[in-house]
C-alpha cells in the first residue's frame, strides 16, 4: 500500500468538487459530491498508476510534507497495487 495525498476543492458557484493528488502529478478530476469525487480520484489514481505500470514508468514517491492551502479538504488516499496471475512476462 502507497499513501499519498490527496485534496479537494469546493466550487461554491455551481457546488461540485475538483479533486486532486497532490504528489502525483497528473492525478485529477472532479464530482458532484464530495463522495462522488473521492471515488472518481480513486479510480483516476488507479488508471494513471495502471498505465504507468504499463508503459514502464516509476511511480511518483509519495510526500508527507505536500499541502494546498487553498484545499477545502486534505486527506490520505492509499494505493493498493495488485498483481495478477499471468501478468509478468518471463
Amino acid at each position: 500500500m502507497i499513501e499519498y495525498k490527496a485534496a479537494f476543492y469546493e466550487d461554491r458557484d455551481n457546488g461540485w468538487f475538483l479533486a486532486k493528488v497532490l504528489d502525483f502529478p497528473g492525478v485529477v478530476t472532479q464530482g458532484r459530491t464530495l463522495g462522488q469525487a473521492r471515488r472518481m480520484l480513486n479510480d483516476a489514481l488507479r488508471e494513471m498508476t495502471e498505465w504507468l505500470l504499463e508503459d514502464g514508468q516509476p511511480l511518483p514517491h509519495p510526500d508527507p510534507s505536500v499541502s494546498d492551502p487553498n484545499a477545502d479538504v486534505i486527506e490520505p488516499i492509499r494505493l493498493i497495487i495488485r498483481v495478477r496471475s499471468g501478468a509478468i512476462a518471463p
